[in-house]
């Protein structure tokens, strides 16, 4: 994994739980990373992000925290100064269903709990390295949700299959 110097970077954690926001904010700053702004209400931590917008916003997803409905007011509230900062949320929950929830709801990367220090890494670089096309929709604000490699990916004509399957049918 390539090597990147992050004391440049400002980060809003919104983290419901004293023990990971701490462990959070302790990770980042051996990052080197200067500025971290903590919050464990979504309301004050888009105050926050209203306020000085920042490179980077690591949400949890919780019960009794819903980072969904924070990022959707990140990705779609015209107050807010940076509706294109990368998201990464964070949650206990590894579930499929969960990923592509957040993944339609505007997140870049996702980083399941219990997590280390490599894994958040991991998800600054890939935020860094994997910057996606934004689109701005009726029904989405966000990241492309295709990854970068199936964007590129020539996929293959699945109306000319069914037209097969259907003329097979028909014979």
């Amino acid at each position: 994994m390539k090597s990147y110097n992050l004391s440049g970077l400002n980060i809003l954690i919104l983290e419901g739980s004293d023990l990971i926001s701490e462990l959070l904010d302790t990770v980042c700053l051996t990052f080197g990373i200067p500025i971290r702004r903590m919050a464990d209400d979504p309301k004050w931590a888009f105050d926050i992000l209203a306020a000085k917008p920042v490179d980077i916003v690591i949400t949890d997803w919780a019960p009794g925290l819903d980072g969904i409905q924070f990022m959707e007011r990140i990705r779609r509230e015209p107050l807010n100064p940076d509706p294109y900062v990368p998201i990464i949320v964070c949650s206990g929950y590894n579930d499929m269903n969960r990923v592509l929830t957040a993944r339609d709801a505007g997140m870049n990367e996702y980083l399941v709990k219990p997590f280390n220090a490599k894994s958040i890494y991991a998800r600054f670089v890939a935020v860094i390295e994997n910057q996606r096309s934004f689109v701005l929709s009726a029904n989405f604000n966000g990241p492309d949700r295709r990854r970068r490699g199936d964007a590129n990916r020539a996929a293959p004509d699945r109306r000319r299959v069914a037209r097969i399957e259907v003329a097979a049918v028909g014979a």
